[in-house]
């Protein structure tokens, strides 16, 4: 995309003798706010996310939390290699 300016935009759509479309400049200026709006709450967002701290105590859970649930997961795993290696020994791969 070119790095062109409004003017060079519209001439090139409307041509020379193109009116101005109705509440360009509202909507222009509308839409440069609302981008402004956006990248305030980014900023204030990130800002946040950034300053907040977590307890020893919260990330304590969180390690124990996460441990957990790969225990499970492992368990599952093995489980289920157990249930598909069992199945393996009875059964041929494939029959004639």
């Amino acid at each position: 995309m070119y790095n062109d300016s409004l003017e060079t935009l519209l001439l090139r759509h409307y041509g020379s003798n193109g009116s101005t479309p109705e509440g360009l400049e509202q909507r222009l200026c509308a839409s440069v706010q609302q981008q402004e709006v956006q990248a305030r709450q980014e900023q204030v967002a990130s800002r946040r996310m950034q300053e907040q701290r977590i307890s020893r105590r919260r990330a304590v859970q969180l390690v124990a939390i996460s441990s957990a649930g790969l225990g499970l997961l492992s368990a599952g795993i093995s489980s289920v290699q157990s249930l598909l290696s069992s199945q393996e020994d009875t059964q041929p791969a494939y029959s004639s």
